[in-house]
């Protein structure tokens, strides 16, 4: 991996090239055409795109049955189970935790705010006759994509299907490819079922992101698209989301940033720079250190482990090409570096590892400690590994409960309160050259005058 020495003003230029986008005018047009087809000719375009990159057999329909779903539990070991089930508890228990806390914070700062009435749900300000009731509500229905077809990523539907049916989302649609005999693989099939999926479909890629945006004759459109996916997928939503389509992030390859100090182990850091790098050849994996020993060390160490890794080809292009060892000189330079970067994963290994986390803010997800690897919490330790990548965790965080609640806001209002406005809001709608929206105070203020003087 390459060696670099990074101080001053170089920081900052170096972190912000890493987060430059290239985007593919090729690819643009092609999702721009699969989405065009999928809107125009519905199933029939679904089912020619699937079979150019899948199969589905025209016996079968585009969603999964009852039948099938049983079918798939009776494929799925004891182990297999057993593992799935407890993935989906402890992340379960994560994401009841996180919607409990975020309604007693609504609730709190109504209480704060002059809350003269509260429930579980949300909370209520009057003030001078105006009431304001701020409440979380469930998104309608949601879209969870699961990759598939080549590869199968049963943990990626616990991922999406959990919180959704935390939230209380009543639809939740699962799309997923299938392998070349048509069949989505059975793990994948039984973990969105065990986790609250409504409906299971066997389509994927672009053309699947279309159908959940627009519809189609079997599959109703969603109000959101969650979950991860290729070049094609990411590129498909992105586009989706210009017609108000809700979606989660504009998720790209692998990332995983690692700082240390001297003190860590070079053998552990190398292992989880390749766990992470055999996702793909475009993942992106680094160290930023205080130590040059340090980086001269896990070097060695992957030069010695890679050979006998498996998927080793996607492993040394990965980090050959993409990763780096940064060297910094302090650990302030050290901290700077990971804000910047902001990574989907950050594994803080240095001596004092609560310390430094509590300094490093922008990660999607920050792992504290030289026990708590990546890997790990990509399937077992309560977190999402749905995050965000390119630099986006500097603005949101993980998956979680909050992407499937939305913020209802209901307002009522009294003559009492609108005569007290009335001077106050002409001010700042002239102001703004907007006069009709006080003369729309001003008819009811009229109205009420009137109604007074017919009551004498």
């Amino acid at each position: 991996m390459r060696i670099l020495e990074l101080a001053g003003s170089r920081i900052e230029e170096f972190a912000v090239a890493q987060r430059d986008p290239r985007r593919s005018n090729v690819l643009t047009t092609d999702v721009s055409e699969i989405i065009r087809a999928v809107r125009q000719d519905g199933d029939k375009a679904l089912r020619r795109y699937e079979n150019t990159f899948g199969c589905v057999l025209p016996t079968l329909g585009l969603r999964l049955s009852a039948g099938e779903i049983k079918k798939a539990y009776s494929q799925v070991s004891r182990t297999e189970y057993g593992a799935l089930s407890t993935a989906r508890r402890r992340l379960h228990r994560t994401e009841k935790s996180t919607k409990t806390a975020m309604q007693s914070a609504l609730v709190d700062r109504g209480a704060r705010g002059g809350n003269s009435g509260k429930d579980d749900a949300g909370s209520s300000v009057d003030t001078d006759q105006i009431s304001v009731t701020r409440s979380f509500v469930p998104i309608d229905s949601v879209g969870c994509y699961v990759p598939g077809g080549q590869a199968n990523y049963p943990s990626s539907a616990i991922m999406s299907v959990v919180p959704a049916k935390v939230a209380g989302v009543r639809r939740i649609v699962v799309v997923s490819p299938t392998n070349k005999e048509g069949v989505i693989h059975p793990m994948t099939v039984v973990a969105a079922d065990m986790c609250g999926a409504t409906e299971i479909y066997r389509v994927g890629g672009a053309h699947a992101i279309a159908a959940l945006a627009y519809g189609t004759e079997s599959i109703r459109c969603v109000d959101k698209i969650v979950g991860p996916g290729g070049a094609y997928v990411t590129a498909a939503k992105s586009a989706v989301a210009a017609d108000s389509v809700g979606i989660d992030m504009h998720a790209g390859p692998t990332e995983l940033g690692i700082v240390a100090d001297a003190s860590s182990e070079p053998e552990l850091i190398a292992a989880d720079l390749i766990s992470q790098a055999e996702h793909s050849v475009d993942t992106s994996c680094y160290l930023i250190t205080t130590s040059a020993r340090l980086a001269q060390n896990v070097d060695a160490a992957l030069s010695e482990m890679i050979p006998d890794a498996q998927r080793g080809d996607i492993i040394r292009e990965s980090l050959t090409n993409n990763g780096f060892l940064a060297v910094v000189s302090s650990k302030k330079d050290l901290v700077k570096l990971a804000n910047l970067m902001a990574p989907e994963h950050l594994q803080v290994m240095t001596r004092n590892p609560h310390n430094t986390a509590s300094m490093i803010r922008t990660p999607g997800l920050v792992l504290v400690g030289g026990d708590t690897p990546s890997s790990a919490s990509d399937y077992l330790l309560g977190s999402n590994h749905i995050l965000p990548t390119g630099g986006s965790g500097r603005f949101r965080g993980s998956l979680s409960v909050m992407d499937f609640l939305k913020m209802r806001t209901v307002v009522k209002s009294s003559v009492v309160a609108l005569q007290k406005m009335e001077k106050k809001m002409r001010v700042l709608t002239d102001a703004e050259g907007l006069p009709n929206h006080c003369e729309a105070v001003s008819h009811r203020l009229s109205r009420s005058d009137k109604d007074v003087h017919q009551t004498a």
